[in-house]
């Protein structure tokens, strides 16, 4: 059986330790291929973020890792299949690039092919509060078939750490692909 393939593109809004929660649980599993694009800005705010962690925390362990500015890798391309993306964190000017439909990064591309392709991409947006503008971006977006998903931790599992949170979170991403994982406790198992 060939390995279910996952774009993981994480933008420049505060939410990194969400990134690292998720990149940690796909780096571990069996028959998941997870193709990595890391914008500048997100670089930068992990640096802010995260001092304490190195870029490569962050892509150890993936099948490949894409320059955002290479439009010709192959997550650009409908052809080349997937289940599909996830966008952790989703900064605001990547949810109103997906939602205006550009295409000038490798994210902001892959994103388009993957609406396109009527496949699954999810946006774990990562900001508060919300303006008009923002509530817009997220009604166009969702009307074009993407998923929004706020950085909403639950609390039902009983959370000890802030890494629980951010595991929790990273669960319920993996959900919306339907992939198996343990990051938490269920409601009511």
């Amino acid at each position: 059986m060939k390995p279910k393939r996952l774009i993981l593109a994480v933008t420049g809004a505060s939410g990194t330790i969400y990134a690292l929660a998720l990149a940690r649980a796909l780096r571990g599993m069996d028959g998941i291929e997870t193709h990595l694009v890391v914008s500048d800005a997100a670089k930068e705010v992990m640096r802010r973020e995260r001092p304490d962690i190195s870029l490569s925390e962050l892509t150890d362990g993936m099948a490949a890792v894409h320059d955002d500015r290479d439009i010709g890798a192959p997550p650009a391309s409908g052809s080349w299949r997937c289940a599909g993306m996830v966008v952790c964190p989703c900064s605001m000017a990547t949810l109103a690039g997906v939602a205006g439909g550009l295409a000038n990064s490798l994210i902001l591309r892959a994103a388009d092919v993957t609406l396109k392709e009527r496949r699954r991409l999810v946006l774990v947006t990562r900001e508060t509060p919300l303006h008009r503008i923002h509530l817009t971006n997220m009604l166009a977006a969702t009307d074009a078939g993407a998923m929004i998903f706020p950085a909403s931790p639950g609390f039902y599992h009983g959370p000890k750490t802030i890494d629980d949170l951010a595991a929790q979170l990273a669960g319920r991403i993996l959900d919306q692909f339907d992939i198996e994982h343990q990051l938490f406790a269920r409601w009511g198992g």
